[in-house]
């Protein structure tokens, strides 16, 4: 049996008082925005004031998705012993997201030109039109490779500049770019800031873009925040057509649709991938070694690369240095979202969420991790029952 770290601190109520009306304020914040989204309000669940916890988490959904993505992960922590805060990434509560997402784009004086060029060219637009793209769809590998062939023959410069883009860490970036994609880590910083009257340790979970903002935020706050669960972390996009795509693709003003029927500017991936290169430098990297971690990936990825979460886990010290990954193989067809069991991507979902909470508590109660529990249908006696749907 394993054997749980004893409840460490029991906040009382002036310490609850404090942060609930911080995180009520936020709240009632993005209500009073006319373009507040539907359904994506961050939420809490605490503990009555006196009463022991193991300490808080702080969670962070994917990409375009909402914070009760993770709510069903949430609420089992809750009843386990943790308080649990479910925040939005950032511009996320908000219904428009070329508005309000980070994102990275031309310099306007760059940007309009080449969009002006682009929208003359009849056979560009006609293939754009004529294709899925136009309603939101993802481009495959050949319309990728076509259509930034075409970009180029049109305006040569963008050689020059797609090869910056692609370059982390470029120093010719910001003469050609406008980034917001550091957005991510300052809003979470925010979020944080909101549980400073919280007594206790503070945890980290988050899936994919979310994973990389548990991450960075881990890695500056390594004086606050005492361990980093991360889903199929998204630390670069996936398969390196794709990448280039996304990094390059911002002046067609292209969009794509994301959960809930919204549709969002190419370079919102882009600020993603940006962000995650963030993630990765060595002053990350470095705090990072000294917080434990636990990443999750899946072989039926297709969102975040698999080998650079692998080189990531590696450039951490791997398991010697407290650290624990567990990949999914491709038989069990786990995607990419795969934190709820009613949430569907290429045709499957994870059957096996329940061992994949029933870890996350064991990870964060202790620091230990069963590889072998994850890729089971049975739950492990030892550790708190996940309830079915």
């Amino acid at each position: 049996m394993v054997t749980l770290q004893e409840v460490q601190v029991t906040p009382n109520a002036d310490q609850l008082s404090q942060v609930q009306g911080q995180i009520d304020s936020y709240i009632q914040s993005i209500d009073a925005n006319p373009d507040r989204r539907d359904w994506a309000y961050p939420y809490y669940q605490f503990h009555e004031p006196g009463e022991p916890i193991r300490g808080t988490v702080l969670l962070f959904h994917g990409f375009s998705a909402r914070p009760h993505q993770m709510a069903r992960l949430a609420g089992y922590l809750f009843l386990n012993g943790f308080n649990v805060y479910q925040t939005s990434l950032v511009g996320h509560s908000f219904r428009i997201p070329d508005k309000y997402w980070p994102q990275v784009d031309l310099k306007p004086e760059i940007a309009g030109p080449l969009r002006e060029k682009l929208s003359q060219d009849p056979i560009l637009q006609s293939y754009l039109a004529n294709t899925d793209i136009a309603s939101g769809g993802r481009p495959t590998s050949l319309q990728m490779l076509s259509i930034l062939a075409r970009v180029q023959q049109i305006e040569p410069r963008t050689v020059e500049i797609f090869q910056v883009a692609e370059r982390e860490g470029d120093p010719n970036f910001d003469r050609y770019f406008d980034s917001s994609h550091m957005d991510y880590l300052y809003n979470a910083q925010q979020r944080l800031s909101e549980l400073d009257a919280m007594p206790g340790p503070i945890y980290t979970v988050g899936l994919s873009v979310g994973g990389a903002v548990a991450l960075a935020l881990a890695a500056s706050r390594p004086d606050r925040i005492k361990k980093v669960a991360a889903y199929a972390p998204l630390l670069e996009v996936y398969g390196e057509e794709r990448e280039r795509y996304v990094n390059i693709a911002g002046p067609l003003d292209v969009t794509e649709m994301g959960w809930d029927d919204l549709r969002f500017p190419l370079g919102c991936l882009t600020a993603t991938n940006h962000f995650g290169a963030f993630v990765r430098t060595r002053d990350n990297i470095q705090a990072l070694k000294q917080i434990p971690t636990l990443l999750v990936l899946t072989e039926n990825e297709d969102a975040a690369d698999i080998e650079t979460n692998l080189q990531f886990f590696n450039s951490l010290g791997q398991e010697a240095q407290g650290h624990h990954l567990y990949k999914y193989p491709a038989s069990d067809m786990v995607p990419h979202p795969m934190v709820d069991p009613k949430e569907f991507s290429q045709g499957m979902t994870n059957h096996f969420w329940q061992s994949l909470y029933q870890e996350t508590f064991r990870f964060l109660a202790e620091d230990q991790f069963n590889a072998a529990n994850m890729s089971t249908l049975e739950q492990d006696s030892n550790l708190p029952q996940v309830a079915p749907v």
